[in-house]
């Protein structure tokens, strides 16, 4: 691996995504994309008894669906890096308890898909690791009592907010070929424009998508004429404009091959206010519909941006401004074999 530029890391060895899993809720089951996830629920405990051991779940069938496209078992797992919104990473480190695999646990809120994404291709390029599981996870429910207010209370939102994904996604990283490989990432900073509405994600991430951008294709000299798709995490219907018009102010246009994850995972009629959010909003839209696109010939290059925001609720009740970050990976189809 080699440092391009400030902050791209371009990987020396072929890297692949040998296998993907994904598990989803209701709302996204019924979204446009509900085919391609491997797992659904149609209902939000997930056949469990709280909503914290349905996140648990859903992360515990992305991996299993993941392993058994691979045909792949534990402790054929070199890492294990994942990462969720939950105090202190719970669902992650339970799931590590239960699958024994030498444990990494991350956070960087919803930019963690692509967060462990890339630690992963790094490890394995480095020869650290010659197999690595990651995971990411997130739902509705368990969101909404941490982050804002009790379920129970029925509080009303403004149309700025979004809706918390519920779901998992998982990805196997090794060298083996395979039809998927990951060729750099592009490290996020930490930027804040004062932005002190957890109900306004889309406008507080914005800023930092696009530096991370921008940052990219200043330290690779690409353009956005280079991919096919240039996809952010969940910015939203609020955040997605933003985010153009950023770029356009550093001469980027990004106006024909742009998407958004929290755009794409729901139809605009669901009651999802803004858009979709959460850690698994970006991985379950990737490892589902992105890379199905990706096999089936539909775009050969893609740049994958996660964005997070990086507060607690006693920061936002001390009315601290929010910090964010956004991680991008770089995802190639080929013409390997493999799953």
């Amino acid at each position: 691996m080699k440092l391009t530029g400030k902050q791209t890391w371009t990987y020396s060895k072929p890297l692949y995504i040998n296998a993907t899993g994904t598990a989803v809720g209701p709302e996204e089951a019924a979204g446009p994309l509900g085919e391609t996830y491997d797992i659904t629920f149609g209902d939000l405990h997930c056949g469990q008894e709280n909503w914290e051991l349905a996140e648990r779940h859903l992360m515990e069938q992305a991996i299993e669906a993941c392993m058994k496209k691979a045909g792949k078992s534990p402790d054929e797992m070199d890492l294990f890096l994942s990462g969720d919104l939950i105090n202190q990473t719970v669902i992650a480190n339970y799931t590590a308890r239960k699958n024994q695999i030498p444990y990494l646990g991350l956070f960087g809120a919803c930019s963690t898909s692509m967060e462990t994404l890339a630690l992963a291709s790094a490890l394995v390029d480095g020869d650290f690791a010659n197999t690595v599981l990651t995971a990411v996870s997130s739902h509705n429910a368990t969101a909404e009592r941490q982050f804002r207010y009790p379920t129970e209370y029925g509080g009303q939102k403004p149309d700025t907010a979004t809706y918390t994904v519920t779901g998992a996604g998982a990805s196997i990283v090794s060298a083996k070929p395979s039809p998927i490989q990951i060729k750099a990432a592009t490290i996020g900073r930490v930027l804040d424009l004062g932005i002190t509405d957890p109900f306004d994600m889309g406008s507080a991430m914005a800023p930092a998508a696009a530096d991370t951008i921008a940052t990219h294709f200043e330290d690779t000299g690409r353009s956005p004429d280079d991919y096919d798709l240039i996809v952010t995490g969940d910015l939203s219907a609020v955040g997605s404009p933003i985010l153009l018009e950023l770029l356009r102010e550093k001469n980027y246009d990004l106006s024909s091959n742009h998407q958004d994850c929290g755009l794409l995972v729901y139809r605009p009629d669901q009651p999802v206010f803004a858009g979709g959010s959460g850690c698994a909003c970006s991985a379950v839209v990737t490892y589902g519909h992105l890379l199905k696109e990706m096999k089936e010939g539909k775009l050969k290059r893609i740049f994958v941006v996660a964005t997070g925001a990086l507060m607690n609720p006693m920061m936002v009740q001390q009315k601290e401004t929010i910090p964010t970050i956004a991680h991008g990976v770089v995802i190639e189809a080929t013409d390997g074999g493999g799953v």
